[in-house]
């Protein structure tokens, strides 16, 4: 296997923005292979961020997890990923993005059997860290490949393409995970979750070792190790609160880590100043003073900040609020996903002629489709079915699609080989702290419209409670106690930081028709409650897909290449 210094520039390129492309006779015939490689990775990694979640009632009762436990199986995985993604890409660059890829994928598959036959709780919890952490090594690799593998006027279409399997990975989670475990009868099924990943894993990491041609920085000297306990502290103080402030109530100590974290970020900003022109940085800070990779990261972190928090809200609303299961909640996201898939196809075509403006096209059409579902949540309320999203969702399918892959293009097009690792974690590692930031702060005023409209919900259906109670027989004043205790419990449901985990003392509503009565009454105030929150909860997505196309028009020109071969400026 041959092994190239430098793919995308040439030795001594430095920090110039961008070496010449290749020529034809120069380009790796397998490149493409190599790709499908490591397409498959991708879409590991970013299927396994999501699609734990339809199996946390099955893992909850078959290992006898407590809440803690539960949380971290899905924190665990996402602390790790997001915290090591600068130190994987450097790593890359330093020994070598095939072996990081191929280290990175082998600790994958490791990792994901033994959450499959994780045998405890804190088996699967530490396991899940395991593969967080291999994960990071392996994410920032895909795109280091690509960068130096792909001349620059065929990275477009590659770019089209990584688009497509982030919108369907990122979508397709919860439907995957409802097919595997919908006709769970023995409890264990939550196992092929994880199991899956060893037959796909394995075939990618055989295709790897064969086709990825092996590259490295130039003068890359040993890893930064004080610059990465500096970025890994910083970044760990900021994302471990907001991934558990939620569920902790949100604690002093998650505003001090939160408070200590931007010293820490300025420390290492500061050190890495510091640092000698022959020493190799965790970052190389001459990266922002490139105008379409520091704009460009921003807008990918606000941009990101939208995507986890909506499916985070809309999947509450229609598995706790509407009682869709996990695998009609999946199905309903499917014309997303493919309509995401087909624009980041198509935007190869587009974003050649309309440059940065193709970010604004993508940022309206999701905003258009949001302002849609808001529109359909407020005509249909609780009668809610898929249909009714087709085509809100279409739209903003396409949306989605028509930015992530010119997004990815514009803001690597200058980036010079060199640093093609530490850029690809920099701007993984914005795209986590965005999602993070996101699902945080789109959590606390979610759940607060829940608690704040729980009463508005019990109102609606009071009426209809006690006239049912009537008629089944129940004496009034026993009635009017019952409905004070309901609502008593509704509204410690509806301020609950999980509100489908039973409130105790409220799980017992009596048998025969009265309790039929109430847990009729609850889902349906449960529903209302849901809908009307995510109806205002949802402008939070409008507003950081209107701010992305906004901030799109700080981006620089880019011009056309005039042919195959020509350096993509910007």
């Amino acid at each position: 296997m041959t092994e190239t210094t430098e793919a995308a520039s040439p030795p001594g390129a430095g920090a110039q923005p961008a070496g010449p492309a290749p020529r034809a006779s120069e380009l790796d015939p397998r490149r493409w292979l190599a790709l499908a490689s490591v397409m498959t990775a991708l879409f590991m990694v970013l299927l396994d961020v999501s699609i734990v979640n339809v199996a946390i009632p099955s893992i909850r009762s078959n290992l006898a997890a407590n809440n803690a436990d539960i949380q971290f199986v899905i924190a665990g995985y996402g602390l790790a990923y997001a915290v090591l993604l600068i130190t994987g890409g450097r790593l890359g660059d330093i020994f070598g993005r095939k072996r990081l890829f191929i280290i990175g994928m082998s600790g994958f598959v490791l990792a994901s059997a033994l959450c499959g036959l994780a045998q405890s709780a804190i088996m699967l919890d530490l396991s899940r860290v395991l593969q967080g952490a291999m994960a990071a090594m392996m994410y920032p690799q895909v795109l280091s490949v690509i960068q130096v593998t792909f001349p620059p006027h065929e990275r477009a279409r590659v770019f089209g393409l990584v688009g497509a399997v982030i919108g369907i990975a990122t979508i397709t989670g919860p439907l995957a995970g409802g097919l595997i475990i919908r006709n769970d009868i023995t409890g264990q099924s939550w196992r092929w979750i994880f199991l899956v990943n060893l037959p796909i894993g394995i075939a990618a990491l055989i295709a790897a070792t064969r086709l990825i041609t092996e590259s490295r920085a130039p003068n890359a000297t040993r890893l930064d190790v004080v610059g990465v306990v500096l970025a890994t502290a910083g970044i760990l103080l900021l994302v471990y609160p907001l991934v558990e402030g939620q569920v902790a109530g949100w604690p002093a100590w998650t505003f001090i880590c939160m408070g200590i974290s931007p010293v820490m970020l300025v420390l290492f900003v500061l050190y890495e100043r510091s640092l000698p022109a022959t020493r190799f940085p965790l970052v190389q800070l001459s990266l922002f003073r490139i105008r379409s990779f520091s704009v460009g990261v921003a807008i990918s972190a606000v941009f990101i900040a939208g995507i986890p928090a909506f499916f985070f809200t809309f999947s509450l609303m229609l598995q706790v609020g509407l009682g869709f299961s996990a695998l009609n909640a999946g199905l309903t996201t499917i014309p997303w996903s493919l309509s995401s898939a087909v624009a980041s196809a198509m935007s190869t075509r587009v974003a050649p002629r309309l440059g940065k403006y193709t970010i604004a096209i993508g940022s309206s059409l999701l905003v258009i489709g949001m302002l849609g579902v808001i529109g359909t949540l407020h005509l249909v309320g609780t009668n809610l079915t898929g249909w009714d999203l087709i085509p809100p969702f279409v739209v903003s399918g396409l949306g989605l699609g028509t930015v992530i892959a010119p997004l990815l293009n514009i803001i690597l097009a200058g980036v010079p080989g060199r640093d093609a690792g530490s850029a690809s974690g920099v701007l993984t590692t914005f795209q986590q702290l965005g999602g993070a930031i996101g699902v945080a702060v789109v959590g606390v005023v979610f759940f607060s419209l829940l608690s704040s409209r729980a009463t508005d919900a019990i109102k609606t259906v009071t009426p209809q409670l006690q006239s049912q109670l009537a008629a089944a027989g129940i004496p009034q004043p026993a009635a009017q106690s019952a409905i004070a205790t309901f609502t008593t419990c509704f509204k410690e449901q509806a301020s609950s930081s999980d509100p489908s985990a039973p409130i105790p003392g409220c799980n017992k509503r009596g048998s025969g028709p009265a309790g039929a009565v109430f847990a009729s009454a609850a889902q349906t105030a449960l529903g209302r409650d849901f809908v009307t929150s995510l109806e205002r909860i949802l402008f939070f997505n409008v507003g950081f897909w209107a701010l992305t196309g906004l901030l799109s028009m700080l981006l620089p020109r880019t011009r056309r290449q005039a042919a195959p071969g020509a350096a993509h400026a910007a």
